[in-house]
């Protein structure tokens, strides 16, 4: 659920919607949700200062009903 909130939400942010990818994975500390999106997209996803990186941590933070999330965005070439 949380996974396919912030997929929804990157989608709107960016121009190549169709390049968004959210992983989900599990870890010790909590649930890891892996943003990946075009390369020309990554500055409009961060913001400016982290600014929108940090409204998404927010938003994404207060959905979660299982504990701590964590919410990384990586751009496409990186693997």
């Amino acid at each position: 659920m949380l996974a396919d909130a912030l997929e929804h939400l990157v989608r709107g942010i960016v121009d190549h919607p169709d390049d968004v990818r959210v992983s989900s994975r599990s870890l010790r500390r909590g649930e890891l949700l892996e943003v990946r999106v075009h390369p020309e997209d990554l500055g409009r996803v961060i913001g400016r200062s982290g600014r929108t990186a940090r409204a998404l941590r927010t938003v994404i933070g207060a959905l979660s009903t299982s504990g701590p999330v964590r919410v990384d965005v990586v751009d496409t070439d990186r693997r």
